[in-house]
């Protein structure tokens, strides 16, 4: 649970006395760039000369943010191949939306494994079903398409209604590197009937460890609520730019009640401790309107030192004093007290 990336090594036989604690000069193959728990290997390039007859060997072991071991290598697996092309020549989408608590999020985030020789890929979203489910070609069904160089690409915009996503793998030209994936549905529909919704920013929105996205659900707190919710959460909000958009985001899904944990990325940039309860009152106001029970939730603390590390992004001013200040009035409204597990 707590890796960034994954340093993977395979062997043609089995090494005598192979070290669990480094790697082994005898592999013949080494990636140190895995940042998903799956990977597609093109086996004729990774290990020259590889005949499906004899199996090779694999093991794997966790590395943190600075690419050190944090676990020994696992034991060997066995694994057999052929030397049959793949049906379909295309990253794999390693996530589902829709299938149990905490899985419907407004702001997707579309998670693939990439297919060898790809370095770039496009993402595609369409309102029905792709009709061209062999080949490179755009949909006649495309509302939207971007080009993605992470594994987990972010969609900015809100996705209300039924949509369809799949990906293809490009090479450093843009030229297409096999086909289409095939697509995977996910509906945020405000027929559905949600009763509560959370709103937030990445906190909210999920993920974890800097490899894992808002659908790597183990990472996302909805995931573990005993209620169905809709995750109305936006990586990067700030306390403003929630307010702002309540009327188009939270206002079509006729909430009863709204989980709000809001500020921790306004005051980490030194907004004013009494402009993000301002914000919170607007929020709570704005609910109250429109018959949503707003709870809010404390803001857990944040550790300065990683957030420079991993984004190059300074937290400003005395942080910790801003953030009691703003738990101080949320724990005098109707509120979920998250931040006291992590006191002490």
């Amino acid at each position: 649970p707590d890796a960034v990336s994954y340093e993977l090594e395979m062997f043609r036989k089995i090494p005598y006395d192979l070290p669990q604690n480094r790697l082994d000069d005898k592999s013949s193959y080494h990636n140190d760039q895995i940042y998903t728990n799956s990977v597609m290997i093109d086996l004729n390039q990774a290990v020259p000369g590889y005949s499906d007859l004899n199996p090779l060997y694999w093991r794997v072991r966790a590395m943190d943010f600075y690419g050190r071991p944090i676990t020994y290598f696992s034991p060997l697996q066995k694994m057999y191949s052929n030397e049959t092309p793949p049906e379909r020549n295309a990253p794999l989408p390693r996530i589902s939306y829709n299938t149990g608590y905490g899985t419907t999020i407004l702001y997707p985030v579309y998670s693939f494994v990439p297919n060898p020789g790809a370095t770039q890929f496009e993402v595609e979203l369409t309102d029905a079903p792709p009709e061209n489910t062999g080949g490179p070609e755009p949909s006649a069904h495309r509302v939207f398409s971007e080009i993605a160089t992470d594994v987990d690409h972010y969609d900015q915009s809100p996705r209300i209604g039924t949509y369809y996503w799949r990906i293809r793998g490009l090479d450093a030209n843009g030229n297409p590197v096999g086909i289409w994936s095939e697509a995977q549905k996910f509906r945020t529909e405000p027929d559905d009937q949600w009763e509560i919704g959370i709103i937030g920013d990445s906190i909210s929105h999920g993920g974890g460890h800097l490899s894992y996205a808002p659908a790597d659900w183990e990472y996302s707190y909805a995931s573990y609520l005993d209620f169905p919710t809709i995750n109305l959460s936006r990586s990067g909000d700030t306390s403003e730019t929630m307010v702002e958009r309540f009327d188009s985001d939270v206002l079509p899904f006729h909430l009863k009640y709204r989980l709000i944990m809001d500020g921790t990325n306004s005051l980490r940039a030194d907004v004013s401790p009494q402009d993000v309860i301002r914000d919170l009152q607007e929020m709570q106001e704005k609910c109250r309107e429109n018959g949503i029970t707003p709870i809010l939730l404390t803001l857990p603390p944040i550790n300065p030192d990683n957030i420079r590390n991993a984004f190059q992004q300074d937290t400003f001013g005395n942080w910790q004093a801003n953030f009691r200040e703003v738990n101080d009035f949320i724990l005098t409204q109707p509120h979920i007290d998250t931040a006291s597990a992590f006191s002490g």
